[in-house]
């Protein structure tokens, strides 16, 4: 292993370039960074931290979670961010540090940073109401416990599934058992669709998409300054025990209301939006409004890099406006899936509104510039956001981007093809880089051009140009530090989390190759709750 290889496998990378400082500056322009509205929403309704420093272990003995390793991230050593990250994610990261025991309002708690998402507990008269509970059981249950060290200790009632994706439901037998819920001591809704999409999204092309998202959050990256400093919508994802319980109660159609232990749950669907199924509720006697994870603290995703379907930012920006139009003049608090909440009926209506806005500007705009005649990538370098949605930090893409969202647009309505027929039938990436490097005049007449171009800062151009000599020898070693090199930097200047993770990833695996993945066992425990029918689904 070389020196460099040795220094990330230790969590410290290489500096940050002149170059890499420059563009930090300039993607941060126009952001208050004297605005503390944020860190007094986050802070809120503390009551107590995670305990054992946030360090939770399996009954093996792995640790599924540990806030020790990010210390770096906390303290008035870390006001100021290191040159090797982005200023405003930096920002994101250590706001999404604060953890453990929140008040969100009267009889609604949340439990943050236990996993990428947060856990919701809701006081009925007799019981508790568990909302989203996390990725695996060992947190969910930890936040369970931290909980109940400092509530009543109310049995849980009721399970609600806000949407399909595994952060809100892999840690379900943390908080209750499929034995409860068959004799009846606990319901668990969910909105329709829900067992449907998690098949499809986390089963059926699970494998493809395990490997994708280690690179999407950073899971094999050491966190350190240099590599993993979050991912934007949370600090990352937990790593224990995963499994599914099906819905007892699947709420089918707009306006849906259900009695739960004492409280009213007004229900709107919002399916096609951040998740395939998915759904909001309002509590009347509460005056409290989840818009689970369609709204909150970044620009979110209409395509994940981790791979799944495009989303549609209409049917987002319309499932947003219908909760404003019916629950915005009631609602003094907005509390999400992810990030903290904000508090005040303007607040409320302006987060919504706002959130609502840029995902159909950045629909119109697509549009409007693929009917132009602009491509995909082209439409990405030309589309800007107005300053009112660029300065606002709820907006910022920490965890989706603006450069990949307005390509999700563009293949949502016209596919991956671009009309050159030179693309139509491309030859596989092997050998078409073996082809482009002869072209070029052989690998190390790339390689000197790369090294200037590299000195210039152009590290997207070699890591592109190099990328083509890497699939053609990947055993060039001199090619792969250098091409290493350009994504690191480019890491560097990410405001996305998942992108710095992407980068990072990549960049580390150049240098010391791929991991050996596991089998998926996981798996096997959502697998066990699918009728028949789904399995050929």
């Amino acid at each position: 292993m070389n020196k460099q290889s040795g220094g990330i496998a230790q969590g410290q990378g290489k500096p940050a370039t002149e170059a890499t400082r420059k563009v930090q500056a300039e993607s941060t322009a126009g952001l208050d960074f004297s605005d503390m509205q944020d860190w007094e929403d986050a802070r809120r309704g503390f009551i107590a931290p995670l305990p054992d420093k946030g360090r939770i272990c399996c009954s093996d003995g792995h640790e599924a979670w540990n806030l020790e390793r990010y210390a770096f991230l906390v303290g008035d050593k870390a006001e100021s961010a290191p040159d090797t990250v982005n200023p405003s994610l930096w920002r994101q990261s250590r706001l999404v540090m604060l953890d453990g025991l929140f008040k969100v309002t009267e009889r609604i708690y949340q439990i943050r940073n236990a996993d990428i998402s947060n856990m919701t507990v809701i006081e009925g008269d007799t019981g508790l109401i568990v909302v989203d509970p996390l990725i695996c059981a060992e947190n969910a249950a930890a936040s369970l416990e931290l909980y109940y060290a400092h509530r009543p200790h109310k049995p849980v009632k009721y399970v609600i599934y806000s949407h399909s994706h595994i952060d809100h439901y892999g840690g379900v037998k943390g908080v209750t058992s499929p034995e409860d819920v068959a004799a009846g001591k606990v319901g668990i809704l969910a909105p329709q669709g829900f067992m449907e999409a998690a098949v499809a999204e986390n089963l059926l092309a699970g494998t493809a998409m395990t490997r994708r998202a280690m690179f999407m959050y950073g899971s094999t990256l050491p966190p350190s300054p240099t590599g993993h400093v979050g991912a934007g919508l949370g600090l990352r994802t937990s790593s224990g025990s995963k499994g599914l319980i099906p819905p007892t109660d699947v709420i089918a159609e707009d306006g849906e209301r259900r009695t739960l232990d004492g409280l009213t749950f007004v229900f709107l669907l919002a399916p096609g939006t951040e998740a395939p199924a998915e759904m909001h509720w309002y509590i009347p006697e509460l005056k409290a409004l989840t818009a689970a994870e369609n709204c909150g603290h970044t620009l979110h995703n209409l395509y994940t890099l981790r791979g799944a379907k495009t989303r549609d930012p209409l049917k987002w920006a319309e499932a947003l406006d219908a909760t404003a139009e019916r629950f915005g003049d009631e609602a003094e608090v907005l509390y999400g899936m992810h990030h903290w909440p904000v508090w005040g009926g303007e607040r409320v209506r302006e987060l919504l509104r706002s959130t609502s806005d840029i995902y159909r500007y950045i629909h119109d705009q697509t549009l409007h510039l693929a009917n132009k005649g602009l491509t995909m990538n082209e439409i990405a370098e030309e589309l800007r956001l107005p300053p009112e949605l660029s300065s606002m930090f709820a907006l910022r893409g920490y965890y989706g981007s603006l450069n990949h969202d307005c390509k999700a647009v563009y293949n949502l309505y016209l596919g991956w093809f671009d009309g050159n027929p030179a693309h139509l039938h491309a030859l596989t990436p092997v050998d078409a880089a073996r082809k482009y490097v002869e072209y070029m005049g052989g690998a190390e007449a790339v390689l000197q051009r790369a090294k200037a171009d590299f000195a210039r800062g152009e590290y997207r151009w070699v890591a592109q140009a190099l990328d083509h000599v890497v699939f053609a020898d990947p055993a060039n070693r001199e090619a792969r530090e250098l091409e290493a090199d350009a994504l690191e930097q480019l890491g560097y200047q990410a405001e996305s989390g998942p992108w710095r993770n992407f980068y990072l990833t990549g960049a580390r695996e150049l240098r010391q190759g791929a991991p050996k993945l596991p089998a998926g066992a996981e798996r096997d425990s959502q697998a066990q709750a699918l009728p028949p029918s789904q399995y050929f689904a």
